[in-house]
């Protein structure tokens, strides 16, 4: 996600967006797509530029990197963070999507914008993190070329398996992949997305095989898995809760460091299988040279949204954990991340797709 201020040229025309106005749509009925853009009094189209007769003022503007579509965690977890700012700064911010190349066209579009604080990128771990080992050739260098400013969320997985499975735990489910070599089938959302690589650190971990079977996103592969078509899948909890609830899949456990308040009784894998820990996490970067004062002043503002008890409630509706950091604690998680999951990417030898 980039955070994105553009300045308007006019001093009589400046952005209106009604109390009414979802955020992510402008008044003209603009939808962004896939990478989120999250703006301050945001100029999308030349149509949406309303008269109010008064001095203009520059637009922030929040892109997401993640390539999810909208409607996804990392979409919901921006659109949240742009509504409260836009709720408590006074200016509208809206969310823009751009899809494409796992990420990396929204991580390129913030890395060449200008650092003057207008335009913020929803880091994404582990896509940001695996991308950097993951291609060969990209035209950035994401630990040097982004700079932390804040944490988000972050929410773990859950391992799913099809209840004909005859497992009824992580270690049943060892067992029984060791005594049945190479005869279980991973789902995931796609090569080197974040299910993928979780299900690759639980393969290296334990020693069990596991044939990686990717989909097109996380819909077909949690379908399949409802078929018998595959054994197992490390899913979204958002997404399979309600199959889990109605006994159409079992969670065998979560992925994270601690049990999820949405499974409370699930637990984790590192319960079972010491030091494992795989989730998602989101935060907020921005271009490198951005002004230490501007990084401060959003770190502020992010950790101010996390503090809030209503905007805590509604990030824990969609499984996320608030994740309050400094600017330096962001960045040596990023590093950390990026280090770990390089070490999966390259001992599965996993190759874009």
């Amino acid at each position: 996600m980039t955070i994105k201020r553009i300045p308007i040229r006019s001093w009589a025309r400046v952005a209106s967006f009604p109390e009414s106005q979802p955020v992510g749509r402008t008044p003209c009925g603009y939808s962004a797509d896939n990478s989120c853009i999250l703006r301050r009094a945001l100029l999308c189209c030349p149509r949406c530029r309303v008269s109010r007769g008064r001095k203009p003022i520059r637009r922030d503007r929040c892109a997401s990197s993640s390539g999810s579509p909208a409607g996804g965690g990392a979409d919901i977890v921006a659109r949240l963070l742009g509504q409260w700012l836009s709720e408590h700064l006074g200016q509208p911010f809206i969310i823009e999507n751009r899809p494409g190349a796992a990420s990396n066209i929204g991580t390129e579009t913030v890395v060449q914008a200008a650092p003057d604080g207008y335009t913020l990128l929803l880091v994404v771990l582990p896509p940001n993190a695996i991308n950097a080992t993951l291609y060969d050739k990209l035209n950035f260098n994401f630990i040097r070329d982004i700079v932390p400013i804040a944490g988000l969320t972050s929410d773990p997985l859950v391992m799913l398996v099809n209840p004909s499975l005859p497992v009824q735990s992580v270690p049943e489910f060892i067992a029984y992949a060791k005594t049945n070599p190479a005869k279980i089938n991973m789902a995931s959302g796609g090569t080197g997305s974040a299910q993928h690589v979780a299900g690759e650190l639980f393969k290296t971990m334990t020693g069990v095989q596991m044939n990686h079977v990717p989909y097109r996103g996380s819909a077909p592969a949690l379908s399949d898995l409802l078929a018998k078509q595959v054994e197992v899948d490390f899913d979204v909890i958002t997404s399979s809760i309600g199959y889990i609830k109605s006994g159409k899949l079992r969670a065998l456990a979560v992925t994270g460091a601690q049990r999820s308040e949405l499974l409370p009784d699930i637990p984790t894998i590192g319960e079972f299988v010491p030091g494992y820990e795989a989730s998602n996490i989101r935060g907020v970067g921005a271009p490198k040279n951005t002004s230490a004062e501007i990084i401060r002043k959003l770190n502020m503002d992010i950790n101010a949204a996390l503090a809030d008890p209503k905007m805590r409630a509604r990030l824990a509706d969609v499984g996320g954990a608030p994740l309050p950091m400094t600017p330096a604690d962001f960045g040596k998680l990023i590093v950390d991340e990026t280090e770990k999951w390089a070490k999966v990417v390259k001992s599965a030898s996993i190759k874009p797709e």
